[in-house]
């Protein structure tokens, strides 16, 4: 071939990942954050893969903003073939810019599904529970009434699930001991496909009514971003729970404490904030009915390991002429397998390299 892969990342979830990559024909190259940006950028320029750094990764650095796949890196970095995320959630790329680019966009769904249901799961027994909120009592001071701490079961309850990809249709699994009744709102789900699950697609405001548990799995998206605002909250039962284990621009972070604050919906649990970390004195935890998370859903050992390996594979499979298993932009292929041969001299197949036995280059 004409050209030596070269990828550059700024840190595997796993050191495994770097395990399996190093014993391929591709130059591995860490993105050093701290790093002056000449640097940083000169190794981006010369980089045919790229793994993109988190929002969380970027979030304690002037101009961190730059190392995200945006329009600006995907215009300087000529070379680019591909981009992925560490994770599910791939708000860190710019999708359109790279399909006009020719750049394929992948992510890593489905390796760290248990982890992020779990806990949801774990939310939603906290919450109802009042595990968390007994804690707190008990550590405040003596317990003059057990009784405020009264909460409710699971077992018959509603549960609204906002996206049904890997992390929500594992949820669903998780909470059918329960005997819950699913409600679904997914726009790419159709009714088949939902009960299969043992769910029921409907539309959002269903699912808000009705719900006792409203849980947000869905990615980041412009179609998602602001999704549950003001009159979302409005449209919840004053009984039932906000869960989110998505990404905090989903919702209205304002109308979600005045929610709260108000008696309008009964707590929340949230993984997830519009800035992240999010300060300590940012008002949603000051409150005693919101349990909160710093974005560590999907960080289990298992769940950072299992992401490892499925990067390194992916990107092996993208070097060696496969077509990626988890492509979010498909529409891409053509153009992206010209510029693929036009680097390495020989043409992708949508074939991916497991079944074709490998590729020696």
């Amino acid at each position: 071939m004409s050209a030596r892969a070269r990828l550059v990342y700024e840190r595997w979830t796993d050191p495994v990942a770097g395990d399996i990559l190093k014993d391929g024909d591709v130059d591995l190259i860490k993105l050093d954050l701290a790093a002056p940006d000449e640097k940083s950028w000169a190794a981006l320029e010369s980089a045919h893969g790229y793994q993109v750094a988190t929002r969380t990764d970027v979030a304690g650095y002037a101009h961190g903003a730059q190392w995200l796949a945006g329009p600006a890196l995907v215009q300087r970095c000529e070379k680019l073939l591909a981009v992925c995320s560490a994770g599910a959630g791939y708000d860190v790329i710019d999708v359109d810019a790279c399909t006009r680019a020719g750049i394929a966009v992948c992510n890593n769904s489905g390796p760290g599904a248990e982890a992020v249901a779990e806990h949801a799961l774990g939310f939603m027994l906290d919450l109802a529970k009042k595990i968390t909120a007994a804690d707190r009592t008990l550590r405040a001071g003596p317990l003059r009434d057990r009784l405020v701490l009264r909460g409710t079961q699971l077992m018959g309850k509603t549960l609204g699930v906002i996206g049904l990809g890997a992390i929500g249709g594992r949820l669903v699994e998780l909470c059918a001991p329960f005997g819950m009744e699913i409600l679904v709102f997914d726009p790419y789900l159709d009714q088949v496909n939902a009960q299969a699950h043992g769910a029921r697609a409907v539309t959002l405001t269903e699912v808000l009514e009705r719900s006792d548990f409203v849980q947000v799995t869905c990615p980041l998206t412009s179609e998602t971003e602001g999704l549950i605002g003001r009159a979302q909250f409005a449209a919840m039962k004053p009984t039932a729970f906000f869960i989110t284990t998505a990404r905090g621009l989903v919702h209205d972070e304002a109308a979600l404490l005045d929610a709260l604050a108000s008696g309008g919906i009964a707590g929340a649990g949230l993984d997830v904030f519009h800035e992240e970390p999010p300060r300590h004195d940012n008002p949603l935890l000051q409150l005693d009915n919101v349990v909160a998370t710093p974005h560590t859903a999907g960080i289990t050992i298992e769940a950072a390991h299992d992401i490892a390996v499925a990067t390194a594979t992916q990107w092996r499979t993208i070097f060696d002429g496969g077509m990626p298993p988890r492509l979010l932009n498909p529409d891409v292929w053509p153009r992206y397998s010209d510029r693929f041969e036009d680097t390495f001299g020989f043409r992708p197949s949508a074939t991916t390299a497991l079944e074709k036995g490998g590729r020696t280059r």
